[in-house]
């Protein structure tokens, strides 16, 4: 079985028994909803503890459990630029306003990279009367680049310069 038929079968069952996401990701815990919905649409992987509930809810085989728990190839099965409207508007965000970002990041922090890695987010509901607004919020470890073969009193990290 690979990943994709894998997330197929988890994605029928959701279906068959009328789950929703918050169901699932309260039986299956430990993480935030955004990583578990990530593992169970094949871009993230569960620890063995969580993949067990996972097989437990969903009626998994030991080989269907032990491929929760696997590195999935992230990104597999994502067109670029993304045809789905909601992600596109996040690819958007990203080329509109993503030399900005960069901007003020490098401005604040120095040369280098926000984490997707070591990184956290939320999504929440605010309502609002004039239609309710999806309030993402992400929070991701600075990474200075190295400068590799510094010498002297060079440094050699991208830190803020004063």
């Amino acid at each position: 079985m690979t990943r994709a038929d894998l997330t197929e079968k988890l994605l029928d069952i959701k279906r068959e028994k009328g789950w929703t996401w918050k169901h699932i990701c309260e039986e299956i815990g430990g993480y935030s909803p955004v990583l578990i919905v990530g593992a169970i649409l094949g871009q993230m992987k569960l620890t063995k503890p969580q993949a067990a509930k996972a097989a437990d809810l969903f009626g998994l085989s030991k080989s269907e459990t032990a491929l929760l728990n696997e590195v999935p190839l992230r990104g597999a099965g994502v067109a670029m630029p993304p045809t789905d409207p909601l992600i596109y508007r996040f690819y958007e965000l990203v080329m509109v306003n993503g030399p900005a970002w960069k901007a003020l990041i490098e401005e604040e922090f120095g040369d280098g990279i926000m984490s997707a890695i070591d990184f956290d987010m939320a999504m929440e509901r605010l309502p609002d009367p004039k239609g309710d607004r999806v309030k993402i919020t992400m929070s991701g470890k600075f990474l200075p680049y190295k400068y590799y073969g510094a010498t002297g009193n060079v440094p050699g990290y991208g830190f803020k310069e004063e």
